[in-house]
C-alpha cells in the first residue's frame, strides 16, 4: 500500500502511527532536518500555458500572472498552484521555530516529517509540562507546528497532549472565556509567517496547560453510564440526514462504547472506568487507533488535521458542556 509520508524521524519510543526513521537523543534541528527529509525547499515558477487554434495547439507560450506553481528543490516535482501573492513556509522555517525552544527552553524534539510528498509538513517537540489525574493518569504536553503548500491548511502550531498510557492525541482546548493564552495560533499564507510573533501569541507558559488539565480532572469526575455513553457517541458518530440513525455508523459506535466499557487501553484506570475522560479517551482511541484509513499514515493526518482532529475536539466540548 502506498504512503503519503514522504518521510519522517523520531526521537524515543515508535511513535503511535508506527512510522519514521529513530534518531538518538539530543540531535541538533540541524541533523533532524537532515534525517526527517525536510533538507530542501520549496521553489516557484510562473504558470505557463499554450494557446490553440481551431482544437490544434498554436505554439504560442504565454504567462497566467496571477498564479504561480510551487515544486520541490530536489526533485523538482510539482507541489500546487497558488496564487502570486502566496506566503510559502518552507521546511526549513519549520524546524528552525524550535531552536530556541529546544536550546534554552526545555522542549524536546520527538517527530517531524513530510506528508503527501512535501505539500503538507510538521515537527513535534515535547514540553517540560505534564499532568497527572487519579491512578497515575499521565498526560504529556506536547507543541506541534504544521505547514502544507497545497492549500488545505494554514499554518497552525498548537498544543497538543499526549495520554501516555494508551498513546491517545487530544489538542489542547479550553471552553470560551477561559482561555488566558492562545492554546492554537492559524497563520494564513496570504501574511508572513513570523516564529517570534506566534511564540509570544500562543504564551508558551504554564497556564494554558493547567487551565487545560484542570478541565481533564473535571472530567474524571464526572460520571458517565452506559446509557448517557451511548446517546453522546450517537451524536458523535451518527452521519447527518442518514435515513436510519439505528444503522448509521453502527460498528464505529460499538466499538466506541467498547472502548469506553473496557476494551480501550487505560479504560480502566480511576480516571477513566466509568467517567467522561473514559469516554473521550474512546472517541480518541477510535480516531487515532482504530478508526478506517487508507493507511496509517492518512490516520495521522486525520487525527492530527483534519476530520479526526475535529471529531475529538467536538467529543471533548460535548462532554465540558455536560460537567
Amino acid at each position: 500500500m502506498s504512503h503519503s509520508v514522504e518521510s519522517m524521524a523520531y526521537v524515543g519510543a515508535t511513535p503511535w502511527h508506527g512510522l519514521g526513521h529513530a534518531l538518538s537523543p539530543g540531535q541538533s534541528v540541524d541533523v533532524w532536518r537532515q534525517q526527517a527529509g525536510m533538507d530542501w525547499s520549496i521553489e516557484s515558477s510562473p504558470v505557463h500555458f499554450l494557446t490553440q487554434s481551431e482544437g490544434l495547439m498554436s505554439g504560442d507560450l504565454l504567462e497566467y500572472a496571477d498564479h504561480k506553481v510551487l515544486y520541490r528543490s530536489d526533485t523538482q516535482a510539482p507541489l500546487s498552484v497558488v496564487g502570486h501573492r502566496y506566503q510559502v513556509v518552507q521546511p526549513a522555517e519549520v524546524l528552525e521555530f524550535y531552536r530556541d525552544l529546544t536550546e534554552h527552553s526545555g522542549f524536546q524534539l520527538e517527530t517531524a516529517g513530510v506528508l503527501k510528498g512535501g505539500r503538507k509538513l510538521w515537527a513535534l517537540a515535547r514540553t517540560d509540562q505534564y499532568g497527572e489525574l487519579t491512578g497515575q493518569d499521565r498526560i504529556q504536553g506536547y507543541l506541534l507546528l504544521a505547514t502544507a503548500c497545497d492549500g488545505s491548511m494554514a499554518t497552525t502550531a498548537q498544543f497538543t497532549s499526549v495520554r501516555v498510557v494508551c498513546n491517545n492525541t487530544l489538542a489542547v482546548s479550553l471552553r470560551e472565556g477561559q482561555r488566558s493564552s492562545a492554546p492554537c495560533v492559524r497563520v494564513r499564507h496570504n501574511t508572513r509567517f513570523d516564529a517570534d510573533a506566534v511564540k509570544q501569541q500562543l504564551g508558551i507558559s504554564v497556564s494554558v496547560w493547567s487551565n487545560f488539565m484542570s478541565e481533564l480532572k473535571a472530567l474524571s469526575e464526572r460520571p458517565v453510564r452506559l446509557k448517557e455513553a451511548e446517546s453522546i457517541v450517537q451524536q458523535l458518530l451518527v452521519t447527518p440526514g442518514a435515513p436510519d440513525p439505528q444503522k448509521s455508523n453502527r460498528k464505529a459506535i460499538d466499538r466506541t462504547l467498547s472502548l469506553f466499557m473496557g476494551s480501550g487501553r487505560g479504560a480502566d484506570l480511576p480516571s477513566s472506568k466509568g467517567t467522561a475522560f473514559g469516554l473521550l479517551n474512546a472517541v480518541t482511541e477510535y480516531v487515532d487507533h482504530e478508526r478506517r484509513a487508507r493507511s496509517t499514515d492518512h490516520r495521522l493526518d486525520s487525527a492530527w488535521f483534519g476530520a479526526g482532529a475535529q471529531l475529538k475536539d467536538k467529543a471533548f466540548h460535548q462532554l465540558m458542556d455536560r460537567v
